[in-house]
């Protein structure tokens, strides 16, 4: 593969790996705790957007409140991962790494 090739190829992954993040910018992901209890909305880059907690749970207590809020937070992340993987996988997939 000759230098030109090679920096072709690399512009193009650049291109499409900031296209792939700003995807993931855009992505709304939610996370989900006990049947719905706190639902965490945050971007495929982390950024939480919306917490919203029932009721019913603001009634049980600071503690209660902090586990459905962390447990919530846990799903977004773990959603968060997988889409990460899959649109950076997406970006990348085919590209010929030289020897």
């Amino acid at each position: 593969m000759d230098m030109e090739a090679l920096m072709a190829q690399a512009a193009d992954l650049q291109n499409k790996v900031a296209a792939a993040q700003e995807q993931l910018a855009q992505t709304k992901i939610k996370g989900i705790a006990t049947g719905g209890a706190c639902i965490v909305e945050m971007t495929g880059k982390y950024d939480v957007l919306k917490i919203t907690i029932r009721p019913d749970v603001l009634s049980q207590g600071a503690d209660a409140v902090a586990d459905v809020v962390l447990s919530a937070m846990k799903d977004a992340k773990t959603k968060a991962d997988e889409t990460i993987d899959q649109v950076m996988g997406d970006a990348t997939a085919g590209v010929q790494m030289p020897m």
